[in-house]
């Protein structure tokens, strides 16, 4: 009689364990799949803080700055050669914002430039381009008084006036298991453009690329 009751006994409990088990693994299979979201969420809600200790723990910034570097080359080149067939002179203006992919480069690989990215503001490739400050951000969300206006550079300016610019809209999803996109649609100011996040390890994300279409 006892030997029949065992077997019955440990049913329950391996259903239990087994029940179990099946909750934790699908319960780490859905923080897997969330994870990019979460990390999205956080990085905008940085970017609108100008949170840069937030934004650097989710950039690898030597990636992305070769991908900046990579993109922006591209970008002008693609400019040039659409800008040579309509207007030969015209081309120059692309020929000189190639000598400035460098310092584009390094004014966007910084938590401003990311901060940018996230905001619907990429590079444009024009000369002395740099990313939208907070102090521009904050100026666009409260103008100044004409007594309080004060006279700055002209990438300065032009960093302030593509802030106040309308945002294209953005939307985001997988690639693959381990690559997450945020593609933002062209805007009135510009084409649009993806920012690319790939996994580390099975939770945490790392922006580490860009995709820019001009």
């Amino acid at each position: 009689m006892t030997s029949q009751t065992r077997p019955n006994a440990r049913r329950p409990l391996t259903a239990t364990i087994v029940t179990g088990v099946a909750i934790v693994v699908l319960a780490l299979a859905v923080m897997a799949y969330a994870s990019p979201y979460l990390v999205l969420s956080r990085l905008r809600d940085a970017a609108q803080a100008r949170n840069s200790a937030m934004i650097d723990r989710y950039v690898d910034y030597p990636a992305l700055r070769a991908s900046l570097k990579e993109q922006a080359t591209l970008m002008l080149s693609r400019r040039i050669d659409r800008e040579k067939l309509q207007h030969p002179f015209a081309a120059l203006g692309a020929l000189v914002g190639m000598a400035f992919v460098g310092p584009l480069v390094d004014a966007y690989a910084t938590p401003d430039g990311v901060a940018a990215l996230l905001e619907g503001m990429p590079p444009r490739g024009q000369p002395g381009e740099v990313p939208p400050s907070a102090s521009d951000e904050a100026a666009r969300q409260t103008p100044p008084s004409p007594a309080q206006e004060a006279p700055s550079s002209p990438a300065r300016q032009a960093s302030a006036a593509q802030s106040a610019e309308p945002r294209g809209k953005a939307t985001a999803g997988y690639r693959d298991m381990n690559t997450f996109a945020v593609t933002y649609t062209a805007s009135a100011a510009g084409e649009p453009y993806s920012v690319i996040f790939h996994r580390r390890g099975w939770f945490s994300w790392q922006i580490d690329a860009v995709e820019l279409n001009a």
